[in-house]
């Protein structure tokens, strides 16, 4: 069943259709089996930066899309295919690891058709980047390059139990002071010992010395560049700053952490960490209409997000409405971890020579998903446009607040006891107040985590930018300014992950080498959204969603927190 939003982790959760009426003035679109590929328009400027392009690969959590994007910043071809989502017990969610390799390919294909078509040639594109969901882990071997089971995707929550032994644990209270993450059903460091514990291939391959462990882009990686026959196996530093076994100050990983989750680093292969932006160390793409063409850099997609706003500068910031919604704070060039709830991670490190820089995340586990639970499940249209138009419909969420913890509550609640629960239903509501609390409940969780971020940055945000699909809906976005009060700030272009992949592979050959000259990128265009209720009334809402959090605690029972019953 088709999602509303391509539910990627910043992930740009494209409407196409608006993103056709966005672009209306610089592109035009061409249809190849129901998706659409960008177009050049005819009178593109005939500068030095039009002429050359990088392409992006990103691999979200439910689609992968590959985007060539000229050195402006314009995407010139697209295609979007979307993978299966496994779902075999509540709480579970698994992807096929050859279905995303396989994916990534069926994207590379069709757009370089389009790309082609429109009179360039391969050669033209001078590097690749690669942006991707992040925690979701993935185990196989090493010998033979088989997945030994499939992947298991991040909002996975299996390992509840599990997050509850290790929490009380000597030394679990320190792991966040060295890598910036809280124990939880979120990184895939919990994910690879639950693999460990309950899956004998996986074990087997462990004590062997065979096991090869990697989030979504070391696994895209380690096959692009051929599989066994390339043995590259690599991630970069804010990919492996969501595993909790990489150490936010070295950037390497920390035996410290590793003992803790029992790991012998002789016995695993893990990937090598390198900066989001490098020349070499990422390989070449092996086989097809890419052959060749060096792979220059490699971003955990809320990253990429954070470098497609060109949020360089400590202080800025941004949303993505993906499958879930995630906001980084740029805190600079020293780790901040956080005494709030909120995630302690890096931002990006565009090269080698250049310091890296953090970055402060609330994590939302649902937004656009949310959206997508009313279609898919309730039968609210089948369309995400006339969700939308349906929260519009009213004048407010009528009394009614959905706490949308379908996988507990992240940041900055952390409650992995919660359940998804609808508060205040009167005989006077509607399905427009469910849409419209649904798609509200994204907002309030964005106003906690700044909230955290304030306490712990000692600094208010002046200006939030926004991406992702639901950040298409207007009265979605306007209601974020209200709850939030300050300007919500979405760019015309909304390819932002891609674009930041993009522009990371561009510094690792040289096409941009200072961040100022990126200060105009994906700046026209824009729309803002201003503050429309007052400041006591958007409190008073505050008010009642912390009630109904409060509320949604202790609906799950320890005995069935990761699934052992339906096994």
């Amino acid at each position: 069943m088709r999602n509303p939003f391509d539910m990627s982790d910043l992930d740009s959760l494209v409407d196409e259709q608006e993103q056709q009426e966005s672009y209306a003035d610089l592109h035009a679109y061409s249809s190849h089996d129901g998706n659409r590929s960008l177009l050049q328009n005819e009178n593109r400027r005939n500068d030095n930066l039009k002429d050359r392009f990088i392409g992006a690969i990103d691999t979200g959590t439910t689609s992968s899309r590959f985007i060539i994007f000229d050195c402006t910043g314009v995407p010139v071809a697209k295609y979007q295919t979307e993978f299966r989502q496994i779902h075999e017990y509540s709480g579970w969610h698994e992807q096929d690891p050859f279905e995303l390799v396989d994916s990534v390919y069926i994207c590379i294909e069709e757009a370089m058709k389009t790309f082609l078509a429109l009179g360039h040639s391969t050669d033209e594109i001078e590097a690749i980047g690669i942006t991707s969901q992040r925690e979701t882990a993935v185990c196989w071997d090493w010998e033979t390059g088989e997945p030994l089971h499939n992947a298991i995707a991040w909002p996975d929550t299996r390992t509840k139990g599990l997050v509850r032994e290790l929490k009380a644990k000597p030394g679990a209270d320190e792991l966040k002071n060295i890598c910036g993450l809280p124990l939880s059903t979120y990184p895939s460091s919990v994910t690879l010992v639950w693999m460990l514990e309950h899956l004998p291939e996986v074990k087997a391959a462990y004590e062997d010395g065979r096991l090869a462990f990697g989030t979504v882009d070391s696994w895209l990686i380690y096959n692009l560049n051929g599989g066994p026959e390339g043995g590259r196996l690599v991630t970069d530093v804010t990919n492996a700053s969501r595993t909790m076994f990489m150490n936010l100050e070295t950037l390497d990983y920390d035996d410290r952490l590793l003992n803790f989750f029992g790991l012998d680093r002789n016995k695993i292969r893990l990937p090598h960490i390198l900066p989001s932006s490098d020349p070499d160390g990422y390989g070449y793409v092996s086989s097809g209409p890419l052959e060749g063409i060096p792979i220059t850099s490699c971003l955990g997609d809320q990253s990429s997000a954070l470098v497609g706003h060109c949020a360089f500068t400590p202080g800025s910031a941004k949303n993505t409405y993906g499958t879930g919604c995630f906001l980084l704070y740029n805190v600079g060039e020293k780790p901040v971890i956080s005494k709030h709830g909120l995630l302690g991670t890096v931002g990006f490190q565009l090269g080698k020579h250049r310091k890296p820089v953090y970055a402060l995340e609330g994590s939302v586990a649902v937004a656009g998903s949310g959206v997508s639970f009313l279609m898919n499940n309730m039968g609210f249209f089948r369309d995400s446009r006339k969700v939308s138009d349906l929260a519009a419909s009213v004048p407010d969420s009528g009394g009614c607040f959905f706490v949308t913890a379908f996988s507990g509550l992240f940041a900055p609640y952390w409650i992995d006891d919660a359940k998804g629960t609808i508060f205040g239903i009167t005989q006077y509501t509607q399905r427009g107040h469910i849409a419209r609390a649904t798609m509200e409940a994204a907002c309030y969780q964005t106003k906690a985590i700044l909230d955290a971020i304030e306490v712990d940055s000692g600094h208010k945000l002046t200006q939030l930018a926004v991406d992702g699909g639901m950040s298409n809906s207007d009265i979605c976005m306007q209601t974020q300014a209200d709850i939030i009060q300050i300007p919500v700030e979405r760019p015309a272009m909304h390819e932002t992950t891609a674009l930041g992949a993009a522009i990371a592979a561009g510094f690792a050959i040289d096409v941009w080498k200072d961040f100022n000259e990126l200060k105009n990128m994906n700046r026209a265009n824009r729309t803002t959204f201003e503050p429309h209720i007052s400041i006591k009334k958007s409190a008073r809402m505050y008010k009642q969603w912390s009630k109904a959090v409060e509320m949604s605690r202790g609906w799950t029972d320890s005995g069935d927190m990761d699934g052992e019953d339906e096994e």
